[in-house]
């Protein structure tokens, strides 16, 4: 027996049977009538035999080179299967030169060194933060270290603001994003200075601390997103968020009292306008009764002259037809108005010269008084 044999033989899973053909094999159960296991020196052979076929016959020392070569080419040709994950995208090599991009899957590309694939992670969301860096992985700007030449920025009425902020980006196409840009965070960190420092020149300091942040962030994003579109960065912006905006620190006392300043004028402002819309109502409101009683009163006495100077027209034309009479009527409507309201002690002068009137003058007064 060859050594080859030998070895061939000791690598049995069953070992070697001992004489006699004793022993218990797998599944077996120990009776006379077992089935012995196949012969693995006839498998051996008969795969040579089969390579044989297709080396034309020959036999020798270049077997074994034939089937190794045939591994090896196998396994080389097998190498080429890739497998894109769902948070990622493939870019295929060709050379060194980009050639396609490939979805999430089980995909092929041709063996190294014709062609290799790269698989950056497309779904991950990336963060830039400009103005500060922050000390933990929170990410909030309370409490970490601020950048100035990063922060400081000139407002629309030629303040200062000192703005922190963050952008979150994806990337967006992963052929781009490795072949056309350097850096993408440098790039879109320098980017999006470059929109915000233009907003914000745009903007006073007010809107920018109080109501305006929201359009702010939005219209850095535009921006942004405009600028990296002409680098063909393949980066998608998803997000501009303002962490802190407030004046410099060597003047937010100041500013803090002018706006409290401001806010005291806003209030009397509307003190002010609160007072003025209840007064001027009322005083119009009273002015316009004033001139509506004018007016009748106007009209009232303008109707009393005329109806006076009708009446006065109308005795006139009686006086000229009969003066005896109309001085007599008039005598006597004159002499009803004066004596109406009074007390009259009437003597009749025809009772007698000799006769001394009694007028009873405390009772007279008396009743004079009470009226």
């Amino acid at each position: 027996m060859s050594f080859k044999d030998k070895i061939l033989k000791n690598q049995s899973p069953w070992g070697s049977t001992p004489p006699g053909g004793g022993g218990r094999s797998p599944g077996g159960n120990g009776s006379g009538s077992r089935q012995d296991p196949p012969n693995l020196d006839d498998i051996i052979k008969n795969f040579q035999k089969t390579i044989n076929k297709f080396s034309g016959g020959k036999s020798g020392g270049s077997r074994p080179i034939i089937i190794g070569l045939l591994i090896i080419l196998g396994l080389y040709v097998a190498s080429g299967l890739y497998r894109v994950l769902p948070d990622e995208q493939g870019v295929v090599l060709r050379f060194g030169k980009f050639v396609n991009t490939t979805q999430p899957g089980l995909h092929y590309h041709l063996p190294m060194p014709v062609e290799r694939v790269l698989t950056p992670k497309v779904t991950k969301v990336n963060r830039v933060d400009v103005g500060f860096r922050p000390t933990s992985d929170s990410g909030r700007s309370s409490g970490v270290g601020n950048v100035p030449e990063e922060s400081l920025m000139l407002t629309g009425d030629e303040n200062i603001v000192d703005i922190n902020y963050s952008v979150f980006w994806v990337i967006k196409d992963a052929g781009k994003f490795l072949f056309n840009i350097q850096s993408p965070v440098e790039t879109v960190k320098a980017t999006s200075e470059t929109a915000m420092r233009e907003v914000i020149a745009k903007n006073n300091i007010q809107t920018i601390l109080t109501e305006g942040r929201a359009n702010i962030e939005l219209e850095v994003q535009d921006i942004t997103q405009q600028i990296l579109d002409e680098y063909q960065s393949g980066i998608q912006i998803t997000q501009v968020q303002t962490q802190q905006a407030d004046p410099p620190e060597q003047v937010i006392d100041a500013f803090r009292d002018v706006q409290a300043a401001r806010a005291d004028r806003e209030r009397s402002k509307n003190e002010a306008e609160g007072y003025a819309n209840d007064v001027i109502p009322r005083a119009r409101g009273e002015a316009e009764q004033v001139l509506q009683q004018a007016e009748a009163y106007k009209k009232e006495v303008v109707a009393k002259a005329e109806g006076e100077a009708s009446r006065f027209t109308a005795i006139y034309n009686e006086y000229r037809n009969a003066k005896q009479v109309t001085q007599e009527r008039m005598y006597l409507e004159t002499m009803e108005k004066v004596l109406a309201d009074i007390d009259k002690v009437i003597i009749d002068k025809e009772s007698g010269s000799g006769v001394v009137p009694y007028l009873p003058l405390p009772e007279l007064k008396k009743s004079g008084s009470t009226n």
